[in-house]
């Protein structure tokens, strides 16, 4: 393949601004759980927000929404089944506590 066809453009500056905003926001969202009551709502809130960050900061900074798509693939296989396990290990505490 050519270096043109492999290349890609870089984002601006304005676009890691905009980033680091978000991510920011979403930050302030996760620390007022802290003194803002949301009852049993409270912990599926931020393992949302923990998820909406992870792929932001996956995607942006580590740049993998311009590698390849194999690496892509390798990377979600890879958190699905870690992902598999943590629920599996959950579980398996949540059984034993009865």
């Amino acid at each position: 393949m050519s270096e043109q066809a492999e290349a890609h453009d870089h984002p601006t500056n304005r676009y890691f601004i905009w980033t680091a905003v978000v991510l920011a926001a979403f930050t302030a969202l996760e620390t007022s759980t802290y003194w803002i009551d949301f009852g049993a709502f409270a912990t599926p809130l931020l393992l949302i927000l923990m998820s909406i960050k992870f792929f932001i900061i996956l995607l942006v900074f580590m740049h993998l929404k311009y590698d390849s798509k194999l690496f892509g693939a390798v990377f979600y296989i890879g958190l699905g089944l870690a992902i598999g396990v943590y629920l599996a290990a959950l579980a398996t505490f949540q059984f034993f506590a009865r």
